[in-house]
């Protein structure tokens, strides 16, 4: 799993939470690096930042999903804003989590999205 996400405390919560959960999980924290990472070594989940520097989130995306090796990668988009979600599922996001969110919320979508079952707790 890749994670792209620029703020640090963010970045580390949802890797802890994945990690503890027994998932692997990569960083990088902008998104020219992502793409890097996505073609070198594809994962098999993409949680992406829509505001990120340099690049944004929908520029990964959408290089993302122009890719035939990795147009079919599942990607979470996570957002603060609310109103970004149109122009991520435009853009190719399987599916759209805005900020904060909790623990519970974004380990049950990554479960899901992995095609894992749901667990209680």
């Amino acid at each position: 799993m890749l994670l792209i996400e620029d703020e640090p405390n963010i970045a580390e919560a949802i890797r802890f939470l994945l990690t503890r959960d027994g998932l692997r999980v990569s960083h990088a924290a902008e998104g020219a690096a992502a793409l890097q990472m996505v073609w070198q070594d594809p994962p098999d989940l993409m949680i992406l930042d829509h505001m990120l520097p340099g690049m944004s989130g929908l520029e990964v995306l959408t290089a993302v999903r122009a890719d035939p090796k990795s147009r079919d990668l599942p990607v979470l988009m996570l957002t603060a804003r609310g109103r970004d979600r149109e122009m991520a599922q435009e853009a190719g996001a399987d599916c759209f989590m805005t900020k904060p969110f909790s623990n519970a919320e974004i380990l049950a979508e990554v479960r899901s999205m992995l095609g894992q079952p749901r667990r209680g707790g």
